[in-house]
């Protein structure tokens, strides 16, 4: 699609509005938004990896260090794009694409140049604090922030067209990795298949790779990558994304080694996700959502034998927390654990429920928000620990534990958006184009 017929269009004009409903009654008439650099390492020459400020991403779809862009009500959005003449790097090309004619783009050479590009204007400043830009804008002002970021969970099609493509990539991350793992590699063999499938370096992944076999999967946010194998693997569990235009796709999924009872504890959670991811629908409270994942943990631990109780009893008692510490699931989009999550509209928190510290979602769900549906079951010495010491000793079946125990835990995954003629499932979309 080129011109008016491209997403992006109309992307940019509803980016625009929402703006300008933010900065009524606020003073300002427009923001400045910094592309962001990478810092340099303490005592050296060396950046750690660039991370684009997301607001930028937003609003443009290529982010180079120390570029610019100007947006307000009533003007033409401009770009200063930052090509400094060097030859320890490459510069980065001069921007094209189906965007580019929306755009007003100024090459310019250096932070006193940018700095005179810039139109007389009151501004906010959205991003990291920057010396280049000091004294140009006020830094990320409250009212404006929060106004924006409550905003930000309700996707254009142009960001679900990234999201999309985010997802593709990532499932073909997902699938050469699980290969790589069933033809003996260890999970360093792993990353190395999901990053080359997916089509991405480390540094373009929206997050680390989880990548854990056996009892590593029972660590939520594994960060190791061990180069060798253990002897005989049980299962593996991976939580991996991808990046398109600043926009995350987050899956994670777990497959068993051979057929038994873990193998039918990993059916039954992916049964349950797709009955979760159902009910992702506009005017759905998030918080019931993650009741009701509870409420199928518990089932689950009932049939899977896990338990000596009944599933209401081990929902009451906190035994699926045993099992389940994490929230159902967080918003998804320019970052991995979406802005405003909490954000009532308006201005305030929405609290999370008693004994749920981790939910990371508690709004009701709007036409256009896209979440990730991720229960789990998990074996966590800590955890278990706890549950032996406490009253739960006794709901609990040990031996059951025990057998289950060498595997890790299981974790289903998938990123679907709220629409209002039902959910959309990004993930399994994915691994259906893919034939899997």
């Amino acid at each position: 699609m080129k011109g008016s017929d491209h997403p992006y269009r109309a992307h940019l004009q509803e980016l625009t509005r929402r703006l300008e409903a933010c900065l009524e009654g606020s003073g300002f008439n427009g923001a400045l938004i910094p592309a962001g650099r990478a810092p340099l390492v303490f005592s050296d020459d060396l950046h750690y990896p660039y991370r684009p400020n997301p607001w930028f991403c937003q609003w443009c779809p290529e982010a180079h260090p120390g570029s610019l862009i100007v947006v307000g009500p009533g003007r033409r959005p401009l770009l200063l794009f930052r090509q400094e003449a060097d030859y320890w790097h490459m510069p980065p090309v001069t921007p094209s694409g189906p965007w580019v004619p929306e755009w007003d783009i100024r090459v310019v050479r250096s932070t006193p140049e940018a700095r005179n590009a810039i139109p007389a204007g009151h501004y906010a400043l959205l991003g990291e604090p920057d010396p280049d830009w000091e004294g140009l804008a006020v830094l990320n002002p409250a009212p404006l922030l929060e106004c924006l970021e409550y905003l930000r969970a309700r996707k254009t099609p142009y960001e679900l067209s990234c999201l999309t493509e985010a997802s593709l990539r990532a499932a073909r991350g997902h699938l050469a990795a699980e290969a790589s793992w069933r033809n003996g590699g260890s999970e360093f063999d792993a990353h190395l298949a999901y990053c080359a499938g997916a089509g991405q370096h480390d540094d373009e992944l929206p997050y680390r790779n989880i990548i854990g076999f056996d009892r590593h999967g029972a660590v939520l946010h594994y960060q190791h990558l061990e180069r060798e194998r253990p002897a005989a693997s049980r299962s593996f569990l991976i939580d991996a994304g991808a990046s398109v235009a600043g926009y995350a796709a987050d899956i994670t999924r777990t497959w068993a080694a051979e057929q038994g009872e873990f193998a039918d504890l990993v059916a039954a959670l992916d049964e349950i996700q797709q009955r979760l991811a159902a009910g992702v629908t506009p005017g759905r409270d998030f918080r019931e959502l993650h009741f009701a994942a509870h409420r199928e943990i518990g089932g689950l631990l009932v049939a899977a034998g896990l338990v000596t109780c009944t599933a209401e009893s081990a929902v009451e008692a906190g035994v699926t927390r045993t099992f389940f510490p994490h929230g159902l699931g967080h918003l998804l989009g320019l970052q991995v654990h979406d802005v405003a999550g909490t954000r009532a509209e308006g201005g305030g928190e929405i609290p999370r429920p008693d004994g749920h510290p981790f939910l990371r979602l508690t709004r009701t769900l709007e036409a256009g928000c896209v979440v990730t549906i991720e229960p789990g079951i998990y074996f966590i010495d800590m955890l278990l620990d706890e549950a032996r010491a406490d009253f739960r000793s006794e709901l609990i079946a040990w031996d059951k534990v025990a057998a289950l125990y060498p595997y890790g835990g299981v974790r289903i995954e998938d990123n679907v958006v709220a629409l209002a003629e039902g959910p959309r499932n990004l993930t399994r979309e994915a691994f259906a184009a893919l034939g899997a």
